[in-house]
């Protein structure tokens, strides 16, 4: 019994060594990225410049541009500026997750919808 119980410590113990993932924010505030999702079965891509105060995505050939209120470092909320339907007049929610050197992992939802979705978006460089 006491054998167990020194086992389980140790596990315990070295599973909580492990390194929390990296965060780095700040590095992901501004810039050119891409971000690839499935849509109806088919891999489509949509780039996006980011500036502290205002997004602009395109995607098969169409621009939009959406308003950004950073809740912190790791979280904001985007506004599209001239929304062409009611679903586009939802605000969405993003939370970054992780980051590696070239990448960030986010989760997003439209505000007040339970559903959250993740994906990862690529620095352009």
């Amino acid at each position: 019994m006491m054998k167990q119980i020194i086992l389980g410590a140790l596990l315990i113990t070295f599973s909580a060594c492990n390194e929390p993932p990296q965060r780095n924010c700040k590095n992901f505030k501004t810039g050119d990225f891409s971000f690839t999702s499935i849509i109806n079965g088919e891999e489509k891509t949509t780039t996006f410049s980011r500036t502290l105060e205002i997004e602009v995505d395109n995607f098969e050939g169409k621009q939009d541009t959406s308003s950004i209120r950073w809740i912190n470092d790791c979280e904001y909320v985007l506004k599209n500026k001239n929304p062409k339907n009611k679903a586009e007049e939802k605000s969405i929610h993003i939370k970054i997750l992780t980051t590696s050197d070239s990448s960030y992992t986010f989760e997003y939802n439209a505000i007040g919808d339970k559903r959250k979705f993740k994906g990862t978006a690529y620095k352009i460089h």
